[in-house]
C-alpha cells in the first residue's frame, strides 16, 4: 500500500472465499461464498483495533485510495478514511467490503451458479440485513477478529450496525449509525417498489436472465437511479445547484432536455446503468424493505435494544427527508430507554441523505471526537 499524506494511497482489493454453508433467512443455503474486500492500515497484535465500514445501497468495497494512479476518483468514503481522518488508519485496522449479492466481486447475481454454469442472475437468493451479518462476521473470523472496536456505516449501512449490535452483541464495542432508521416507512417502501417495477417491466429484464440475451435492462435500471437519486439529495440544496435554470436559455417546447436539472439526472441515470447491476438494485432494494429488528422482539424497538452491548453514535442531518432526523430520534429513544449508551449529532446541512458522504464541519467534527474516544480505547 503505497501512502500519501492524507490518503491511504493505492489499494488492492482481494477476493476471500469461504467454503462452510451460509444459511440466509429466507430457507436457502448457499453452499459456498466469497466477498470482496479492501483493508487499510495495521492490525495490532491484540487485534482490537478494527473496524468495520458496512455499505449503503449501491455502495461497495472500495472506501479509501485509489486502484491506479490514473484513477480520476477516490473511494466513496475517502474524505472519512486515511491517515489523519476521522476513521484514521495510522490508528485503525479498516476492513470494507462488497455485501453478498453486490455486483462488485462478492458472490450475487453476476456470478457462475455451480448447478448451471451460468450467471445466476435472477436465481441468486434474496438476502437480508441478518445475513450480511452472518456473512461479515465469517470475515471478521477469517481475520481473527473477535471484537471490532467499531462497526460504522450510513443509510443502509446505518441499519447493517444495528443489526450486528444486536445479533452478535460481544462482537461490538462501539456502533456508529449515521443518516439510518429502525425500519422503512411506508413511503420509502413505496420509493423502492416504484424503482423496481421500472426495471422489472423493462423489455430487455427478460426476468432477471438478460445476460443470457446479451443484453442489459438499462432503460429500467436508469429510471430507478433517477428516482432515488432525487431522494437522496435536499430541496434547497437541488434549488441551489440548479433552480430552473434552462439549457439552452429558452423552452424547447420538445421532451429532451430542457431544464439544467434533468440533464444532471439523466446523467446520473446513463452513468449509474452502466456500473450497476439491475438484479443486484432489486436485491438490496428489498433488503432495506425487510430490516425490521423490532419484529423479532414483538414489534418493540426498546426490547430488541435491550441485547446491546456496544456504545452508540447517531447521527442525522436536517434536510435529510429519506431517512429524516425523526428516525433517529426513535433510535435514540429507544436506546436511552433500553439504558444503553448513546451520543446524537443532528447536523445542519444542506446536503439531504447524501450529507453522511459529504464535509459538513459539525459532522466531521463529531466523528473526529467520537473516533478519537474509541482510539484511545483500543490503543
Amino acid at each position: 500500500m503505497n501512502k500519501k499524506s492524507g490518503s491511504v494511497g493505492l489499494v488492492k482489493p482481494q477476493l476471500i472465499a469461504f467454503e462452510e454453508a451460509l444459511p440466509l433467512q429466507n430457507g436457502q443455503v448457499l453452499p459456498r461464498f466469497e466477498l470482496m474486500v479492501e483493508t487499510y492500515g495495521q492490525l495490532n497484535a491484540a487485534k482490537s483495533n478494527a473496524i468495520l465500514i458496512c455499505h449503503a445501497l449501491s455502495g461497495h468495497h472500495h472506501v479509501a485510495g485509489k486502484h491506479h494512479e490514473n484513477d480520476k476518483h477516490s473511494g466513496w468514503w475517502d474524505n472519512m478514511v486515511g491517515p489523519g481522518k476521522p476513521i484514521d488508519t495510522e490508528r485503525f485496522f479498516v476492513v470494507g467490503l462488497n455485501n453478498l449479492g453486490g455486483c462488485h466481486g462478492s458472490s450475487g447475481p453476476l456470478s457462475i451458479n455451480p448447478v448451471t454454469g451460468k450467471p445466476y442472475g435472477a436465481d441468486f437468493p434474496m438476502v437480508t440485513v441478518k445475513d450480511w451479518v452472518h456473512s461479515q462476521a465469517r470475515l471478521a473470523d477469517y481475520f481473527g477478529i473477535e471484537q471490532w472496536a467499531a462497526i460504522v456505516g450510513g443509510s443502509l449501512g446505518g441499519m447493517q450496525t444495528m443489526q450486528w449490535a444486536i445479533d452478535l452483541p460481544e462482537r461490538v464495542r462501539h456502533a456508529i449509525i449515521i443518516a439510518s432508521a429502525p425500519k422503512l416507512s411506508t413511503q420509502n417502501i413505496a420509493f423502492n417498489d416504484v424503482a423496481r417495477q421500472a426495471i422489472l417491466t423493462d423489455p430487455d429484464f427478460h426476468a432477471g436472465h438478460y445476460s443470457e440475451y446479451e443484453t442489459l435492462p438499462r432503460r429500467g435500471l436508469r429510471i430507478a437511479r433517477m428516482m432515488g437519486h432525487i431522494t437522496y439529495l435536499s430541496e434547497d440544496g437541488l434549488g441551489h445547484k440548479f433552480g430552473r435554470q434552462l439549457r439552452h436559455g429558452d423552452y424547447q417546447f420538445n421532451y429532451d432536455v430542457n431544464f439544467e436539472v434533468e440533464s444532471y439526472l439523466r446523467y446520473q441515470g446513463d452513468k449509474f446503468a452502466e456500473i450497476f447491476d439491475a438484479n443486484t438494485y432489486l436485491l438490496m432494494t428489498k433488503a432495506l424493505d425487510y430490516f425490521d429488528p423490532a419484529s423479532d422482539y414483538q414489534d418493540c424497538l426498546q426490547d430488541a435494544f435491550q441485547r446491546i452491548q456496544a456504545q452508540c453514535f447517531v447521527a442525522s442531518f436536517s434536510t435529510d427527508w429519506r431517512f429524516s432526523p425523526e428516525r433517529s430520534h426513535e433510535i435514540v429513544r429507544a436506546l436511552i430507554a433500553a439504558e444503553k449508551s448513546v451520543q446524537y449529532l443532528e447536523v445542519q446541512s444542506h446536503h439531504g441523505h447524501d450529507a453522511f458522504l459529504m464535509e459538513d464541519e459539525a459532522y466531521m467534527r463529531g466523528m473526529y471526537a467520537y473516533l478519537d474516544k474509541v482510539a484511545k480505547e483500543v490503543a
